[in-house]
């Protein structure tokens, strides 16, 4: 595209990272080698051949997604990582492969017949409304992958591309944006995509400028052009002016605040990192985070043939709680099934893994010894550095549930005393993940030192929509009313009880959120480093009575449309209709 030399033309989006880059612009098209071409004549095609073919290409791709999975769990995070486990089941959907083998008896050869297979259920994801047309990227992307083991076409490695390139492509899919290194890539635009697109939390979690769904016109820019992205503002800028490079180059403008915030009338508000990996840590200290509001450690027991020993967990816990000696480092408990298995362990395969075996459950049963180590590793992390250590449990959902984990704590204090080692028991908390930790908030708070909101699951399991099935994507959203009554009363209760509570996962780390969330009452909430300085800024401009006023008109709306709406206006002079239900 021509340069304007007095205002170069914007190309707006939606921007999904606070963060501003300028590069060459590199233009991407996964699909230039798939090219399949007319099918040759049926008669010419050995179906039995055909068949082999494409069982031959699922077994190479369900290796590939595994190595790609362990790939993400280790740069971005377990969270995101858990996309490949979706992949992996479209590989072997009945219907996908149903519509394989059919086509293939009529004649088709095997890419032909994927390529055919998909179409449909790729349109109807197409015609839907919001997150769940955003899916349609995952099977495009398990299509693809097919594609290319049937026809062993090259793959764009994404990974190399040249230092300062940006990445504009129609979509991005999982697998694409996985590859890519943030050191490397200045930005990426997109013609399609959405805020929750896997694409757009990728770049959240690996920090790069990006902002999505464009439309046609991001096409007018030429490959190689000079092309900011900012991803703040949802701008894309071809050619743009030396003081706009200037501004980008400068960074944000929101300041990083290595200082611990308070809303603008005196009330404090923690504001912690979420963190997979040890890698993560400089980053979070980087970005201004008070502490760790979130530390997985799963990332320690996957990827390897057996479980890690005490002292290896012991340094990990030190190395974490050394990042932030004057801070809180706060430290889930293995928190395994559902959507992350582990293969030394004997772990059952159940219809419903989420509604199964998973964190505290496991952890006082088939894993109790797995437990008891982990919790000694701790404890003495504890007495060997300085911060705030505490400790919480995941997926409680009953009080005995944590009476269980409090006196395993307990006992294994005492072992360690009886040994001679130094320990020391941390704060102990619970996650609210589940109605019914929601619903007994109160004994549960009067039982430990803090509550920990875990926005994702609890979600999940309010609104009864598992977070990786696409088709109930659209109720898989935090500010529906009952998610909010449920982190209402936690707050109401936990403070009663004399514990702060806390809030991790994606909502906690929306900007646009930050007074709500605030005039819920929530003492911390913990994110993504990327997003730490702009919740920091937004809190310190919050007025506590007027988020209050906020909340209460949130909670007491019918349906999150109608939440979104009051969270939208605000700033306005007047309320909107506390009936409405929708914008």
């Amino acid at each position: 595209m021509a340069a304007n030399e007095t205002a170069p033309r914007s190309h707006d989006g939606t921007g999904v990272t606070p963060l501003s880059g300028v590069g060459s612009a590199v233009w991407y098209d996964p699909n230039a080698d798939l090219e399949l071409g007319e099918p040759p004549a049926a008669e010419t095609v050995d179906p039995d051949a055909e068949r082999a073919r494409f069982e031959d290409a699922r077994d190479r791709a369900r290796t590939e997604l595994e190595r790609e999975r362990e790939r993400t769990a280790e740069r971005v995070g377990e969270d995101e990582a858990a996309v490949f486990d979706a992949h992996k089941q479209f590989v072997d959907d009945p219907q996908i492969v149903d519509g394989v083998e059919a086509a293939v008896d009529d004649g088709l050869p095997a890419e032909h017949a994927v390529d055919a297979a998909f179409e449909d259920p790729i349109a109807q994801f197409e015609g839907m409304d919001g997150r769940m047309a955003e899916r349609a990227d995952d099977l495009r992307d398990v299509r693809d992958r097919l594609l290319r083991l049937l026809t062993d076409a090259d793959r764009v490695d994404l990974a190399s591309l040249s230092t300062g390139s940006v990445l504009l492509a129609e979509r991005l899919t999982p697998s694409d944006t996985a590859q890519l290194d943030s050191e490397r890539v200045a930005g990426f635009a997109t013609i399609e995509g959405g805020r929750t697109s896997h694409a757009a939390i990728f770049a959240r979690s690996l920090g790069i400028p990006a902002v999505v769904g464009v439309g046609d016109d991001l096409e007018s820019i030429d490959d190689g052009a000079d092309v900011l992205v900012d991803g703040e503002d949802g701008a894309v800028i071809a050619d743009p002016t030396p003081d706009q490079r200037e501004r980008a180059a400068a960074g944000r403008d929101v300041e990083v605040r290595s200082e611990p915030v308070a809303t603008a009338d005196g009330r404090s508000v923690e504001v912690a990192a979420n963190v997979g990996t040890p890698a993560e840590l400089e980053g979070a200290v980087a970005q201004g985070a008070d502490g760790i509001g979130l530390f997985r450690t799963e990332f320690l027991f996957l990827d390897r043939e057996a479980p890690p020993d005490e002292d290896e967990q012991f340094e990990v816990y030190r190395e974490a709680l050394a990042a932030f000696p004057e801070g809180r480092v706060v430290v889930r408990t293995l928190d395994i099934g559902g959507d992350k298995p582990i293969p030394y362990l004997d772990m059952p395969d159940p219809e419903n893994p989420f509604l199964g075996e998973r964190g505290i459950r496991r952890s006082l049963g088939p894993d109790a010894d797995l437990f008891e180590t982990q919790l000694r590793a701790l404890l003495r992390a504890n007495a060997a550095e300085p911060g705030t250590l505490s400790v919480m449990f995941p997926m409680v959902a009953t009080v005995s549930e944590l009476e269980a984990a409090l006196e395993t704590v307990a006992s294994v204090a005492d072992d360690l005393a009886s040994e001679g080692l130094d320990r020391e028991v941390p704060e102990l908390g619970v996650m609210i993940e589940t109605p019914s930790a929601a619903l007994t908030a109160e004994a549960l708070a009067e039982r430990v030192d803090f509550l920990s909101i875990g926005t994702n699951d609890l979600t999940q399991y309010v609104m009864a929509a598992a977070r990786e099935n696409d088709r109930v994507a659209e109720l898989h959203d935090p500010c529906e009313p009952a998610v909010l009554r449920a982190i209402e009363r936690t707050v109401a209760a936990g403070h009663a009880g004399d514990a702060w509570v806390g809030m991790c996962g994606e909502m906690a780390g929306d900007p646009d959120l930050t007074e709500l969330l605030v005039g819920l009452g929530l003492d911390e909430l913990s994110m993504s480093a990327v997003t730490i300085p702009d919740v920091k800024a937004n809190i310190a401009a919050v007025d506590t009575a007027d988020a209050e006023t906020l909340a209460d008109s949130a909670t007491d709306a019918a349906a999150s449309a109608a939440v979104r709406e009051r969270v939208a206006n605000r700033d306005s002079d007047s309320d909107p209709d506390p009936d409405s239900e929708t914008p």
